[in-house]
């Protein structure tokens, strides 16, 4: 492993290598999302998951979870609705609030993406040894800790507003389990 100085030393060399290695396992998402994008654009599956994340979220939670304006993910909620993805209802407490919902369909679309995914991870992991796969697994679960562990620290530093050098990107790491697609959606995941 080529050393890179940092400000984390080893830590920042490893983050240079995972990120070069890293590619494999984006290219399967990202080849399954694309098969499922022929029924829905890439924005409209963040915004089907983010719903899957968090069943009965309103229209302002979605646009800030996908960074949108409201204007524009109403937009895309009117799309979803019109593909049959998405059910609007009134909210339980404030009827002029809109819930959202996924439909059966949508439901079905995500499990077909996730099936595809776990037929491609599983074919890449045939062709590794029990230890490499072990590993592998040990590592990600570490590194989705890992994750989790500092995302919730963020978020609590900065709801506080007392951290102003707060990330402003999302963080990566693992779906379903408040990981969507190698992208975080905002948790409510």
């Amino acid at each position: 492993m080529a050393e890179v100085h940092g400000s984390n030393g080893p830590q920042t060399s490893m983050a240079v290598e995972l990120d070069a290695v890293a590619g494999a396992l984006l290219t399967v998402w990202e080849a399954a999302r694309e098969r499922t994008t022929s029924r829905v654009s890439g924005a409209q599956l963040r915004a089907i998951m983010l719903v899957e994340q968090d069943e009965g979220i309103n229209l302002r939670r979605l646009a800030t979870g996908l960074d949108m304006l409201l204007s524009s993910a109403s937009r895309l909620c009117d799309r979803l609705v019109a593909a049959g993805m998405l059910e609007r209802e009134p909210g339980r407490f404030d009827r002029r609030e809109i819930s959202l919902h996924l439909t059966p369909e949508a439901r079905r679309l995500l499990a077909e993406l996730r099936d595809d995914r776990r037929q491609q991870l599983a074919a890449i992991l045939a062709d590794m040894t029990p230890d490499g796969r072990q590993s592998l697994l040990r590592g990600m679960r570490e590194f989705d800790e890992a994750a989790r562990r500092r995302d919730a620290s963020v978020q609590s530093v900065g709801a506080a507003g007392s951290w102003p050098g707060a990330p402003v990107e999302p963080s990566v790491g693992l779906p379903e389990q408040g990981w969507a697609d190698g992208a975080r959606v905002a948790r409510t995941a």
